[in-house]
């Protein structure tokens, strides 16, 4: 029986489960990393001393510019693989895995941007060098060509975690004995184009030695990005007379009027880039190097003409801003240099009065000349001085078409090897549209755009293409045309050679909101009420019930059309009343307002006050969220505060789109509608008459968590609805189990499958797309009305604890791993809910690593966080292993639980809730007993070696407190550790090992 002592326990909980989840998004706990930096194999002198041009590993820089863009578009979420920087190369001759490895580890050990982690500090982001690792791993995967390049694909998109120090990593593809293709992949954040160039040239240089080789020349000390970021922080006061010149340059500027879509795209994040080429004749490319030769211009600066001409076909306007890539790569002091030192230039050339191509090309080269000479000044310091004015009406910068040149690949020569590029295109877009002019290939010169398919059709991408290749083909025959005289490519599908958007309206309403409202394909009629003070009012009808919502209609308007026009809302309606000439009734309109009221409410104070906490300043509801001094760190300051107070999905891209506070509201309004409406759907709870009372839905059911919950339960006598794809279904069909199909990313049977259970164990996770385990949650949550819910969390919620023993529910600690961070986020949704509108007790069991007798807990332990470990042994190669003391921790090593005991804990929480978080450990091994486990079972001899630096995979000191679960933790006969890893490998290992 509860008592109000319970009552303000449980209470007391949930405020201590909000509280944690704020420290953690706040960033307010420092991480703590004292191991200094090894500098290769024992010279006789300290190992510890930082060699020269590298930095102690205790200093958090400030990151550049252009770093702290890239992590602002990593938290705003939604980049894909955008800005993953995949390397690969194809080499036919003799490879030594080891002696390449060896290599990398070197040219890691040179560049400390290699081995940087990212985090914050009083709420701004820093740079924190890590140790050199002893060595980086390379993973080895034998496999034919056909499979390859799939293999290299999910490579590419595995996300990185920046919060860890994850910059590089490798995966070699063994073909056959001399045929490997090597896959580097770098994120952004610490390469650029012109680093690759580097990294290519000092790794053959590395592996020359590492394979006894001579080389032709000794590296020098390589200079050090996180100098270069010091050195551009402290000159950024210095930049004020530069940005007014930038000012100047891009005053009324807009972005480009591409056309729309003739379909409205999905409400995401993510940008799906795709390609259209057009092959040139072999001759173009050295005909316009000529044009340029005689008009003192550049190939780049012709094929950037090119671009403006294209455009300017494309959106029929005259004042155009193109983005090109600059560069602060300067003087000898940065040769050599390692990481990312790319700034965008906007440049902004007028096309009016028919101008020759000759003519426009002097204009681009004066503009860009123009745009060279402050090439220094970092473009988002530009974007933040020229405020709303360089967005448009969606939140998205200035800059959203780009032109380039693309030249012949990097490659990776190794000695006594042949090599050949490997093409690994990303699946993300950077901006909307980029025409490029490709001369990888000299033979096959192409014209190509890469687009982002939600920006801009596929018909209106071709004809784009096809318009820059014959522009291409027509100057390098006669500059001298003029724009409106040079050729078009005729349509080849159908389509309207120009994609200009329509934006003919009815004759009964020219009003531009009309116009854009009436361009939509589900949209029949509309109109619009402009009062006398305040922002108008629009309405609309639809041509079809499923069509979209006032809100998304609202945000195709941000995205088309300039601020000051966009509607403070859109009301759906059957039909418009008409008068009996024709034109809207406006009279007679459903609450027509005079001047639309302020938004009230909870929801309205929680925007304004949270405004007012992040930009400084009480915003009325239609001031502007740039025009208060907002930017993208902001957004994503404001997007987590709403999220965390008001339990509500937000991200850094909502607030970019809606701006005001108003619209703000209004997205938060439609959220929690659609959360309420959820909750009256499931609120009736519906069975399917074969679910027998007591039933608990097991979510990942035949993963390795979730088979033994399953196993437990039914073993219990428990009827279990186990949630699991159709194409596993028949793994778990057994007494007493029931099989639902589904997984994850559907959630409207996610929804049903909680309805009709009357208990909920959630085992399933994606590991890596946290967006759909925070949905999941959220929907399983919105649908859950009866019965406790459990909740399979992680440690790695913890972060990284300052004390070495962790007590159950402790605050989490800088740095926090994004999949840490999901689990926080999914947690507290859960433990808010609990115990309100008929819901049950809610427990979140925090595990470690989980072993088990299990396919899935195999390749966990194979491939997963113990990787490199398992690896090392399986092969017999030398590991080296932190000795105790190392950074003033006393133990290293890892916890574990094993399967049967975390379901048997799950089950105790179904019976007994602990209305919070517990941890489920078996045990905790140290490294040197667990390398030692894995050898002799594996039948190895690897050298185990003690070093006094600890390798990033093994910087890992914890003891977790487990004694709320302690019961049915105590461990059975055959639960030994040395028991389930011989149980785990003796299936791993082929039967002639």
């Amino acid at each position: 029986m509860s008592t109000d002592a319970d009552s303000a326990a449980h209470d007391r909980r949930q405020q201590l489960q909000r509280e944690l989840l704020r420290r953690a998004r706040a960033g307010s706990a420092r991480g703590t990393t004292t191991a200094e930096p090894a500098t290769g194999p024992s010279t006789g002198q300290d190992d510890r001393t930082p060699r020269p041009g590298s930095l102690p590993p205790a200093e958090c820089v400030p990151l550049s510019r252009a770093q702290r863009r890239m992590w602002l578009m990593e938290r705003l979420g939604g980049t894909g693989d955008a800005y993953h920087v995949p390397f690969a190369t194809r080499v036919r001759g003799p490879f030594d895995v080891a002696a390449f490895a060896t290599a990398l580890t070197s040219l890691v050990a040179r560049h400390a941007i290699l081995r940087t982690r990212y985090t914050e500090h009083d709420g701004e982001p820093c740079q924190e060098v890590l140790p050199t690792p002893r060595t980086v791993p390379v993973h080895v995967v034998d496999t034919d060509e056909a499979q390859a390049p799939e293999l290299l694909r999910r490579e590419t998109a595995r996300p990185f975690d920046l919060a860890a120090g994850d910059a590089v990593r490798a995966l070699v593809l063994r073909h056959g004995p001399q045929d490997h293709t090597l896959l580097l992949t770098f994120h952004h954040i610490a390469v650029d184009g012109a680093s690759l160039e580097t990294v290519a040239g000092e790794l053959a240089d590395l592996y020359t030695t590492a394979t006894g080789g001579t080389t032709r020349h000794t590296l020098a000390p390589p200079p050090q990005y996180a100098d270069h970021a010091r050195r551009e922080h402290e000159a950024l006061s210095g930049f004020e007379e530069e940005l007014e010149r930038w000012s100047e340059l891009l005053a009324d500027a807009e972005p480009p009027r591409l056309p729309r879509p003739a379909a409205a795209a999905p409400h995401t994040a993510v940008r799906p880039a795709a390609v259209r080429t057009v092959p040139l004749t072999p001759t173009v490319p050295d005909a316009l190097r000529t044009l340029g030769a005689q008009r003192q211009a550049t190939l780049f600066a012709v094929s950037l003409t090119a671009a403006f001409a294209a455009l300017h076909r494309l959106t029929g306007d005259d004042d155009l801003v193109i983005g090109v890539a600059g560069t602060h790569r300067s003087g000898t002091s940065m040769r050599g240099l390692v990481g990312l030192c790319v700034n965008t230039l906007p440049v902004r050339v007028n096309l009016s009065g028919a101008p020759s191509f000759s003519r426009l090309l002097r204009r681009v080269s004066d503009a860009l000349l123009e745009a060279q000479r402050h090439r220094h000044v970092p473009f988002d310091l530009v974007l933040e001085r020229l405020g709303a004015g360089a967005r448009g009406a969606d939140g998205t910068a200035l800059v959203r078409v780009t032109s380039d040149v693309l030249g012949e690949p990097t490659l990776l020569r190794l000695p006594g090897t042949s090599a050949e590029y490997v093409d690994l295109p990303s699946d993300g877009a950077k901006f909307n549209l980029s025409y490029g002019l490709d001369l990888g290939d000299p033979a096959r010169p192409r014209a190509l755009v890469q687009y982002d398919a939600h920006a801009l059709d596929d018909t209106a991408a071709q004809s784009a293409v096809r318009d820059y290749a014959a522009l291409l083909h027509a100057v390098a025959a006669d500059p001298e045309l003029t724009l409106d005289a040079l050729p078009a490519a005729g349509p080849q599908d159908g389509s309207p050679n120009r994609s200009v958007p329509d934006r003919s309206a009815p004759a009964r309403d020219r009003h531009p909101v009309v116009e854009a409202l009436c361009a939509h394909p589900m949209v029949a009629d509309a109109t619009v009420v402009q009062p006398e003070h305040g922002p108008a009012v629009a309405y609309a009808v639809l041509r079809d019930s499923s069509g979209p919502s006032g809100h998304e209609l609202l945000g195709l308007l941000r995205r088309t059309l300039a601020p000051e026009a966009v509607p403070a809302a859109i009301t759906l309606l059957d039909a418009l009343p008409r008068t009996a000439a024709g034109p809207a009734d406006h009279a007679r309109l459903p609450g027509r307002p005079s001047t639309p009221d302020a938004p009230s409410g909870a929801r309205a104070r929680a925007v304004t006050e949270a405004f007012t906490a992040v930009l400084g300043h009480r915003p009325s509801p239609d001031e502007d969220f740039f025009a208060l001094g907002g930017h993208s760190l902001k957004a994503v300051q404001l997007a987590e505060r709403l999220r965390t107070d008001l339990g509500l999905p937000l991200t850094g891209l909502d607030v970019l789109q809606a701006r005001t506070p108003r619209a703000l509201t209004a997205l938060l309004d439609e959220r929690a509608a659609r959360q309420s409406a959820a909750k009256a759907v499931s609120r009736p709870a519906p069975r399917s008459r074969d679910v027998r009372p007591g039933t608990v839905l097991v979510t990942g059911a035949t993963g390795g968590v979730g088979a033994f919950v399953v196993r437990e339960l039914a073993a219990r006598g428990r009827p279990v609805l186990a949630l699991a794809r159709s194409e596993s279904a028949h793994l778990i069909a057994t007494d007493g189990v029931d099989v639902i199909e589904g997984d994850l990313t559907d959630l409207a049977g996610l929804r049903d499958a909680v309805a009709q259970a009357d208990a909920v164990v959630h085992a399933a996770c994606t590991f890596t797309r946290h967006d759909v385990d925070l949905a999941a949650m959220e929907t399983m949550v919105d649908a859950w009305r009866r019965g406790p819910f459990v909740f399979v969390s992680s440690v790695d919620a913890y972060g990284h604890p300052a004390t070495d023993r962790v007590a159950e529910e402790s605050a989490p600690h800088e740095p926090v791993s994004p999949y840490g961070k999901a689990k926080l986020d999914c947690e507290a949704m859960l433990l808010r809910a609990a115990g309100t509108e008929g819901r049950g007790g809610a427990s979140s069991v925090r595990s470690p690593i989980v072993w088990g007798a299990h396919d899935r807990l195999r390749e966990q332990l194979r491939w997963g966080a113990l990787g490199t470990l398992y690896q090392a042994a399986e092969q017999g190669r030398p590991i080296e292993l932190p000795h105790p003391g190392t950074g003033g921790h006393a133990w290293y090593g890892a916890a574990w639980v094993h399967a049967a005991a975390l379901a048997r804990a799950v089950a105790e929480c179904l019976d007994r809730p602990v209305h919070g978080v517990a941890n489920a450990c078996s045990g905790h091994v140290s490294w040197q007993d667990l390398a030692h486990d894995l050898t002799e079972l594996l039948g190895t001899r690897a050298d185990l070696r003690r070093t006094d630096a600890v390798p990033r995979d093994l910087d890992h000191r914890w003891h977790y407190d487990s004694t709320r679960l302690a019961r049915p933790l105590r461990p059975r006969p055959g639960e030994g550790r040395r028991t389930v890893l011989s149980e785990m490998i003796t299936a791993m290992t082929p039967p002639d090992a």
